[in-house]
Parts: structure tokens; C-alpha cells; sequence
């Protein structure tokens, strides 16, 4: 009997055992489903404190507007917005307009364009404050000028999000070298603009601000990742801008709105205190630059920020003045000019904005030599995404509740691979020998570009860049017309975009019949992304060798000013 009774216990001792596993993991699980239900919570609670402080800012910049002009009421502000920059610093240097009233002026048409375009992250208050000392700034290239600032370009005591809630609520120490700068040269930074979620996209939208629409249909993208100063300054609500490129971001969206954008060579101008999603990635190397409405305007502020200020702040830049005499000069080019690179065909507009432009160069004098890409598949993919996406994919940057909801994975993961070697060039590179000698492989294709570009002989390249903007969704779907942006950032080749035509009825007439070098999934989308696109700005890319920002500068206002001409 004592043993059936010992049995007994014994064999419910080993059912407990057994199903110790299954109450382990069944409260693993539980534990884990609260995890993530609480961290959802946490995200929407912090999302909504964003956007309460954003509302904030705004309200109290609507005030301070209100109460000037109830201070001022025979003060009309809007003159001023019709300047050019080269227009509004000789006033404001000459005394006929003082900092105050550009400050108004821009700010109250900031916020009108932001209820439109949803195109900013928040209003520098400060700005207001800064109105009291910017005085002793006077002697500065940009004395009282208003200036947005890309949500990722540092600013004390305001977040640098790079559109993900990892970077929300944690106010930068101080200012970005450049926001220095700008200050030092008289400028009131006064807006942060939108940036879609990782900055790694051309389009514009993140979970904690939203959408950001074209200032020229709000059905459109504004282009990305700078695309809030696209829309800002297309929209008129800023004169100058400082966005960030390392695939097109300062260049598609200037494209897309209409406006002008520069991305200088790497190293150029300071990166101090301009975050990156993925810090101490160097195969293809980020750069600040300038956005806005003319190449003047670019080159004003290239050299406002080329001066002895920035080179002590940041001793790692060469300091290179910039070099007006070269900006200015009028002697014939030899121009390499490409209209399809031979991995996507361009859109019709973008064809014709190239050949008009080369017409219009050749009748000023200049020489034209055709030019291709080397090796554009490798490096493409190879070179570019392989070394971006070296670690494998940036998990550690985005957290995993947002790669549920951003699109940015999608694109990269399933839209973008044209054979399977993205796939395999998504999984980074293995090891860190394999990374140096991918390091190695990009030095040798730069090298071997540069090679080809001194055999035909030529000072600098017209091309294509990506028009006209995309209807919304489509920069999610396709990722292959990049190839005309990211392959000079690549290089690390300085290159400028400016608006010469718009898409016309013909155009679009013959983008019914575009078929692609492929004739795949992604030249079907592309069609569907830049279709009703008629009377959208076009613009053309014009790129140098390294370090020759003077002039790239220079080609571009060559182009701006013929293609003016060619209007009248």
C-alpha cells in the first residue's frame, strides 16, 4: 500500500514538473505581451507630447506675430518677402529694414505655409530673444537674415530627432558648429523643419509629425529627407535653409519644390552637432549644405560659413575660404552630360530639362562631351547599399515598435532589389576585414571615376536628378531612380540642383508610353509615381570633382541665368 501511495505522489510530482514548462512560458508570454502593450503606450504617450510642444511653439509664435503688428500697424510686412537674399541683407546692412521686422515678416509666413504643408517641427523661440544681441553681429554676411534649420541640425535645448522617438526628449547640449556660425554671421536660425522617420528615405514622414505635402500640389511629396526646408522655402516661409544629403536628401527635395540646393564635398563644412541615424558609417559620407530660392543665395552662404569662425570651432575642416573669384568667373566650360545613366530611365521631363539646358550652354559657348557612369549596378549595390548598410540593417537606431510602422523598411527590404544581389548586399558585410576591403573597393571606384572624367577631359557634369514629385506613397515602392543622386555622394563630387522648366502636356503624353530600361515592377512604378505631374518644377543637376565647390556654384548660376534669359 505504501508504495501505490509513494507512486501516487511521485507521479503527481512529474505532472507538476511537466507542466512547469508550459506555466513558465505562458507567463513569459504574458510578461511579454505587457511589455509590449506598455511600450506602445509609452510611444503614443511620447508622440503626443511632441506634438503638444510643437502646438505650443506655434501658438506662441502666432502671438508674438500678433502682438508685433498690433504694435506696429502701419508696418507692412509684406514687401520683405519678396526680396531675393542678396536683396534683404543689403537692406538690412544699409538700415532701410532691421532684423525685427525680416523676423516678423518670415515668421508669419512660416506659419501660414506650415497649416498647408505641415513642413516644420517647432518654432525657435529663442529667435525672438536673439533680436536683442544680434546688433553686436552687424559686420556679419548674414546680419538679421531669418534662417530654418533641418530638425537634425543641432540646436540647444531642442530635440534632433531624425524623425524616431529614440532621439525625442533629448535636447541637444548646444548648438551645431554650423548653428554657430550662422549666428556669428548675424542669422536668426528661428524654425526646425520635418525629416521622414531615419532620414534614410526620399520622402517626408515620420509617426510623431506626420506628412509633409508639396508646396505645388499637396497631392505631391515634398521630397526627402530635407523635405520640410523643400516645402518651407518653396512655400516662401524662408529665404535659407541648412539641410543634410547622403543620398539626395538636400537635392530631391529642392527638385521637387522648385528651389535650389547644394550639397557640398564631405568635409567641407562642419558636421559637429548634425545627427545621423547611423553615426561612424564612412563608405558614403553625408554632407550639410545650403537650400534656397537662387544659386546666389547658395553661394552667399557657402561663404558665410567658410570663415575663420567655423575653422576654429572645427579644426578638422580645411580651411578653404570660399573662393569668389572662381564663382565669378566667365570662362568656357568643357561639360560631360549624360541624360540616362543606364540603371533607370529618366521621365520625359527629366530628358528634356538635360537636352534644353546643354542647347542653351552650347549657343553661350561651351563645349559638351558625352560622359556615363562607370559600373552603375556595382555601385549601386555594392558599393552604396552594402556600405550604408554594413552592420546588416540599422535595428539599433530604429526601435522595433517603429519598424512596424515605418515604410522606410519596406523600401529597402522587399521594393528595392532589381536581382538578388541587394538582397545580398542588405546583409551587409560580414566581418571587419570585408569592410575594409569594401572601404578599399569605394576608394578604387572614386579613383577610377575620376580617371575617366580626366579622359574626357571635362570641368564639370550636367545630369539629370529626380522630377517631378512623386504622388504620395511612391518613395516607399521604388528606390532605384536614386542611382542620379547617390552615386555623388559615393564619390563625395560636390553637386547642385536648379529648377529650369516644368512638366508639360507633352511631357506627360509621352510618360504614357515609358516602358524602362527593365521593364519590371520598379520602372511600373515610377511611371505611377510621377504621373499628373504637368506644370511641377524640373530641375537639373550639375556636379564637379571634389572640392571644387566655386565652381559647381559658378556652372549652376550659369545655368540659372540662361535659362531666365531664355523666358524673356
Amino acid at each position: 500500500m505504501e508504495d501505490v501511495k509513494r507512486f501516487l505522489r511521485e507521479a503527481k510530482l512529474d505532472c507538476w514538473t511537466a507542466a512547469l514548462p508550459t506555466v513558465v512560458a505562458g507567463v513569459g508570454a504574458l510578461l511579454v505581451l505587457v511589455r509590449t502593450v506598455s511600450s506602445h503606450r509609452e510611444a503614443k504617450e511620447k508622440i503626443r507630447r511632441a506634438r503638444n510642444r510643437r502646438t505650443e511653439s506655434l501658438q506662441q509664435a502666432e502671438e508674438a506675430v500678433l502682438r508685433y503688428k498690433q504694435s506696429h500697424p502701419t508696418t507692412d510686412l509684406t514687401p520683405i518677402l519678396k526680396l531675393s537674399l542678396s536683396e534683404l541683407t543689403k537692406e538690412l546692412r544699409g538700415g532701410s529694414l532691421n532684423p525685427e521686422e525680416a523676423l516678423y515678416a518670415f515668421m508669419e509666413k512660416t506659419l501660414a505655409v506650415h497649416k498647408k504643408l505641415n513642413c516644420c517641427t517647432e518654432i525657435l523661440l529663442e529667435s525672438l530673444d536673439q533680436l536683442e544681441t544680434v546688433g553686436s553681429n552687424k559686420e556679419g554676411l548674414l546680419y538679421g537674415v531669418p534662417v530654418s534649420i533641418k530638425d537634425n541640425c543641432g540646436y540647444k535645448g531642442h530635440d534632433s530627432s531624425c524623425g524616431v522617438l529614440l532621439h525625442l526628449e533629448q535636447p541637444v547640449q548646444e548648438d551645431a558648429v554650423l548653428v554657430q556660425v550662422l549666428k556669428k554671421q548675424g542669422a536668426i536660425p528661428f524654425v526646425k523643419t520635418n525629416v521622414p522617420q531615419g532620414l534614410l528615405s526620399y520622402d517626408c514622414s515620420n509617426p510623431m509629425y506626420g506628412q509633409t505635402v508639396n508646396p505645388h500640389n499637396l497631392q505631391k511629396t515634398s521630397g526627402g529627407s530635407s523635405g520640410g526646408e523643400g516645402a518651407l522655402i518653396g512655400g516662401g516661409g524662408s529665404l535659407l535653409g541648412i539641410g543634410s544629403d547622403i543620398g539626395g536628401s538636400i537635392r530631391i527635395p529642392a527638385s521637387f519644390c522648385g528651389i535650389c540646393g547644394f550639397k557640398p564635398t564631405a568635409g567641407r563644412l562642419s558636421l559637429q552637432g548634425v545627427r545621423s541615424i547611423c553615426p561612424g558609417q564612412k563608405s558614403v559620407r553625408g554632407s550639410p549644405g545650403p537650400i534656397a530660392r537662387d544659386v546666389d543665395s547658395l553661394a552667399l552662404c557657402m561663404q558665410a560659413l567658410l570663415c575663420d569662425h567655423m575653422f576654429s570651432l572645427d579644426p578638422t575642416v580645411p580651411p578653404l575660404p570660399f573662393n569668389m573669384q572662381i564663382y565669378q568667373s566667365s570662362k568656357p566650360l568643357r561639360i560631360g552630360y549624360l541624360e540616362c545613366d543606364g540603371f533607370q530611365q529618366p521621365s520625359p521631363s527629366m530628358v528634356r530639362s538635360v537636352r534644353e539646358v546643354k542647347a542653351l550652354l552650347e549657343q553661350a559657348g561651351h563645349t559638351f562631351v558625352p560622359f556615363q557612369p562607370l559600373r552603375i549596378k556595382e555601385a549601386l549595390y555594392d558599393l552604396i547599399v552594402k556600405g550604408i548598410f554594413a552592420d546588416g540593417l540599422f535595428y539599433k537606431a530604429v526601435s522595433l515598435s517603429e519598424l512596424c510602422i515605418t515604410c522606410w523598411c519596406h523600401t529597402f527590404l522587399v521594393q528595392f532589389p532589381r536581382t538578388s544581389i541587394s538582397l545580398r548586399a542588405l546583409c551587409g558585410v560580414g566581418s571587419v576585414p570585408k569592410l575594409w576591403k569594401q572601404h578599399a573597393a569605394v576608394e578604387d571606384y572614386i579613383k577610377d571615376t575620376i580617371a575617366h572624367w580626366r579622359r574626357c577631359n571635362i570641368d564639370v557634369l550636367l545630369c539629370p536628378v529626380i522630377a517631378p514629385a512623386y504622388n504620395l506613397l511612391y518613395c516607399a515602392k521604388n528606390s532605384t531612380i536614386l542611382s542620379y543622386t547617390m552615386l555623388y555622394n559615393l564619390l563625395n563630387f560636390p553637386a547642385g540642383v536648379v529648377p529650369v522648366t516644368t512638366v508639360t502636356k507633352e511631357d506627360e503624353e509621352e510618360l504614357k508610353h515609358y516602358e524602362g530600361i527593365y521593364q519590371d515592377v520598379y520602372d511600373k512604378l515610377f511611371k505611377e509615381a510621377v504621373t499628373g505631374g504637368e506644370g511641377l518644377p524640373v530641375a537639373v543637376q550639375c556636379v564637379a570633382l571634389p572640392w571644387q565647390e566655386e565652381l559647381c556654384l559658378r556652372f549652376m548660376k550659369e545655368v540659372e541665368q540662361l535659362v531666365k534669359q531664355s523666358r524673356k
